[in-house]
């Protein structure tokens, strides 16, 4: 087996057990972390059915963002929907056959690299030109964006300047979901790519990137706005009493 497929082989094998485990360990910490202060973004939703159209839009359109600073709302969703594309492109090497919709989406995910690279620089010169921004930007905020926009830049020389062996590549990680190792192809740029790959996969659970399953537990986003509702009068109608004041009402 060559060296090159060995230490990949590995270096994903544990970049997937990191990433995994990190994230069922701070989901389940953000579960069972309590929220009993009634603090919704106004102005907010007063039913469940409400709130759950607000994490939609949230997620979907980052309407809050939107509503705050246009600019960088262009650049994250440029960002962030490109991902998405680029993403679901990539299903390409993890099934066999290819399901239909990524198939579609092959042309599109080409472009939406230029989208990510193109939002990511955005979002990194926010950081370094606007004054307020630069000082509340901590040196793992540049090596965060660093690492992302490395990855897209890789992503994009081996589509337009080295092409790689696809064919060798799918086999490799079909062959890895399989435990049937299949060797990696050598080229230079795939492999700084795959290796960026594994460090962000390494380091998500750990990084300011968790506000991606962390906007869900977010209480400002996701409590129904009825402080003022007394107990009884409609279902979802409730409010925190702290356990003294409860033992007064009694």
């Amino acid at each position: 087996m060559p060296f090159w497929t060995i230490v990949y082989a590995l270096l994903f094998y544990i970049a997937t057990a990191l990433l995994v485990g990190g994230l069922a360990y701070k989901i389940r910490q953000y579960a069972k972390t309590p929220a009993p202060l009634k603090i919704p973004t106004t102005p907010a939703p007063v039913t469940r059915q409400g709130v759950v159209l607000r994490m939609f839009r949230e997620v979907a359109f980052f309407e809050s963002l939107f509503r705050s600073n246009k600019w960088i709302w262009v650049f994250g969703y440029l960002f962030h929907f490109g991902m998405f594309l680029v993403l679901a492109r990539h299903l390409r090497y993890f099934t066999n056959p290819v399901w239909t919709w990524v198939d579609l989406i092959q042309p599109f995910g080409l472009y939406a690299a230029f989208a990510m690279a193109a939002g990511l620089a955005g979002l990194w010169a926010r950081r370094v030109f606007v004054d307020r921004v630069r000082y509340i930007s901590a040196l793992s905020d540049h090596l965060m964006l660093a690492l992302l926009l490395a990855i897209a830049l890789t992503g994009l020389g081996m589509d337009y300047i080295t092409h790689t062996d696809i064919v060798a590549l799918k086999a490799f990680f079909l062959g890895l979901m399989y435990f049937n190792w299949q060797p990696i192809p050598e080229d230079p740029l795939l492999l700084v790519h795959l290796g960026l790959v594994a460090a962000l996969m390494i380091i998500f659970p750990v990084s300011k990137l968790l506000h991606a399953p962390g906007v869900f537990f977010s209480p400002t986003r996701n409590q129904v706005d009825n402080p003022r509702a007394e107990p009884g009068l409609r279902a979802h109608d409730s409010r925190h009493i702290a356990p003294w004041a409860a033992e007064l009402d009694k």
